[in-house]
């Protein structure tokens, strides 16, 4: 089990999710630490895994990228063990623990159908992962 991040931490990863391109001077002046510091301390975030990766988003959808929803069912005990090895495969962008029927809610982006159910088969592969079901996302819709 890892250890509970320190404020400076859980500081620097709310500044990060703010605005993922800061330098590391402007990324030490918003949390108030030294360069040193911060740059010590964002290696160490993303060696110990806390920060896979640094991303972009944007208001419009990506052309030709598949998204999709998938909701996992687990068998009992194996859930860390199931979502340590989601987090590592690469299309896994977010996974979320939730309730009801499902225990895990993980959205998938790929660049093809047939990359997405390659995914999904590795998902489904995964000892641990007793059932799932996706939902392709198509179209951001707005009001």
């Amino acid at each position: 089990m890892s250890t509970p991040l320190s404020a400076t931490d859980r500081a620097i990863i709310a500044a990060l999710r703010n605005d993922a391109r800061m330098s590391i001077t402007e990324l030490a002046h918003r949390v108030s630490i030294s360069r040193t510091t911060a740059k010590a301390r964002l290696e160490a975030l993303v060696r110990e895994g806390r920060i896979r990766r640094f991303t972009v988003e944007t208001d419009t959808d990506v052309e030709g990228e598949v998204r999709a929803i998938t909701m996992v069912e687990l068998q009992g005990k194996m859930s860390r063990n199931v979502i340590r090895t989601l987090t590592r495969i690469p299309e896994v962008a977010t996974v979320y623990a939730t309730n009801g029927a499902w225990d895990l809610v993980v959205e998938i982006k790929t660049d093809s159908l047939v990359n997405f159910d390659r995914v999904l088969r590795e998902i489904r592969e995964v000892p641990g992962v007793l059932n799932s079901e996706s939902c392709l996302l198509l179209a951001h819709v707005t009001n």
